[in-house]
């Protein structure tokens, strides 16, 4: 999965808006908006940071959809 479709599950699996999740992870909202965009291209391990940092702070209130992390892959 690329870079932008996984910041978007990310963000869409804490069912926060970009700003409140901008604020949350302490990530500029320009980062993040050129991030979804795929203007620019988030580092993979800020990708693997975020979403061991959202699954254990307990902030996913969905499962990350199809397609999900290369954790999710390894462990089915």
């Amino acid at each position: 999965m690329d870079c932008k479709n996984r910041i978007i599950k990310l963000r869409e699996s804490t069912g926060l808006n970009r700003k409140d999740f901008c604020k949350l992870v302490h990530i500029p909202y320009r980062t993040m908006t050129e991030w979804e965009l795929d203007n620019r291209h988030a580092p993979d391990y800020v990708l693997r940071l975020l979403e061991y940092y959202i699954r254990n702070e307990g902030l996913m209130v969905k499962e990350m959809s199809e397609g999900g992390s290369d954790s999710e892959k390894e462990a089915t």
